[in-house]
């Protein structure tokens, strides 16, 4: 990995995001919320809470429809800063594994300590759930390999 790309290849860092969305959301489905209609709309609603406030469950199929677009934006924002993180600092893609595991933990962290807090979620996970915590500090562990990976191959890192 002696050259990184001058552009980006910006069709990986799309599908980048769209596998950690699709990867969180079959994470969160599988978790929290039923495989029925019901569930999958709540799923995204949930996420839509972050702009709509509780409001959000009174929301149906629109409210629903802005928590997917929300989601895979926030994923593929994921890629693209530890892309352009690592367009910079090209040590950041040598081991991805890694990297990952360490991106994917900030991940959690601000996404739960910082961006919940400041949306209209407004709270922190409660520690009453260890469990809940772990597993999700795992699954972000991978999406940030997953993020990784797909700088690297934005950046045409070999």
């Amino acid at each position: 990995m002696s050259r990184i790309a001058r552009r980006v290849d910006w069709s990986q860092v799309l599908l980048g995001g769209v596998l950690v969305a699709l990867g969180d959301f079959v994470f969160a489905t599988t978790l929290w919320f039923s495989w029925d209609g019901a569930g999958l709309q709540r799923v995204f609603q949930t996420i839509a809470v972050g702009v709509l406030g509780q409001a959000s469950y009174d929301g149906g199929t629109q409210a629903a429809v802005l928590g997917a677009v929300l989601h895979v934006f926030m994923a593929t924002l994921f890629v693209v800063i530890y892309t352009l993180v690592a367009r910079r600092n090209p040590a950041l893609l040598r081991r991805p594994v890694v990297l990952g595991v360490l991106y994917g933990v900030v991940l959690y962290v601000v996404m739960n300590f910082v961006v919940m807090p400041l949306s209209r979620v407004g709270r922190s996970p409660s520690f009453e759930h260890a469990d809940w915590i772990t597993y999700s500090v795992l699954a972000h562990m991978l999406f940030g390999v997953v993020c990784v990976l797909f700088a690297r191959r934005a950046l045409g890192a070999k």
